[in-house]
């Protein structure tokens, strides 16, 4: 069984939407960033970051795993499934997921911490992080113009990307002009396991939080400190 520590956040969406996919018994534990527990001491053992989302494995021995990207290839290369086992194939869909680890997680979080959640704004840091998301979205959808996912089949890869771009409003950016990132993030939508995933552990509508601003703004501030 695995015991899912996490918040509902895009990267705790990712591990929750693999486990759904890949149709493994767990279950959740909350984490609350008003609370602040993802700084606790206990929780701190367990990830010494203090971030979401942590497993645990009790099926191995109570293995532990930080770090949403770590998390998604444990558990593709637990089940070997999302991930190819070739080399080549391996590796394309690793470089896709270190994009989104290394580009468009970070790229996005700074234009929401900027956009949505500084106490100052400055315009300049809204638009440096907004104009980087937007050519990040644009590297994309060139990719998904001749490939139905990002690495082939659908993978890791693609369960990484898709519950940050599917927040493109909360940061502030623009997919007009993007007919084929548009039609994966539709295709992914559609998907049953992508729509469960991102109820764990409560599900929250991008629409809905740009209207109550500011309290979807406090009950996420906390993941900042």
């Amino acid at each position: 069984m695995i015991e899912l520590f996490t918040a509902s956040t895009p990267n705790g969406h990712k591990v929750s939407i693999a486990l759904e996919e890949l149709g493994l018994p767990y279950t959740v534990r909350a984490i609350s960033f008003e609370k602040k527990e993802q700084k606790e001491p206990w929780y701190l053992e367990l990830n010494p970051n203090g971030r979401i989302p942590t497993i645990i494995d009790h099926d191995e021995d109570d293995f532990v795993v930080f770090e949403s990207g770590a998390i998604l290839i444990y558990l593709a290369e637990k089940t070997g499934k999302l991930m190819p086992t070739d080399p080549k194939g391996r590796s394309r869909v690793i470089q896709w997921l270190m994009f989104q680890m290394g580009g468009i997680g970070p790229m996005m979080g700074q234009a929401n911490v900027f956009y949505r959640y500084a106490p100052e704004k400055i315009p300049y840091a809204i638009e440096r992080y907004q104009r980087e998301v937007r050519r990040l979205f644009e590297v994309l959808d060139k990719r998904l113009e001749h490939n139905e996912y990002l690495a082939g089949d659908y993978s890791i890869a693609d369960i990484a990307h898709w519950p940050w771009v599917r927040t493109y409003k909360w940061s502030g950016v623009s997919i007009d002009g993007l007919p084929h990132l548009e039609r994966w993030l539709k295709a992914i939508d559609a998907r049953p396991a992508a729509r469960k995933g991102i109820t764990v552990p409560e599900y929250r509508d991008i629409d809905e939080m740009i209207r109550k601003e500011e309290e979807a703004v406090s009950k996420v501030q906390g993941i900042l400190v």
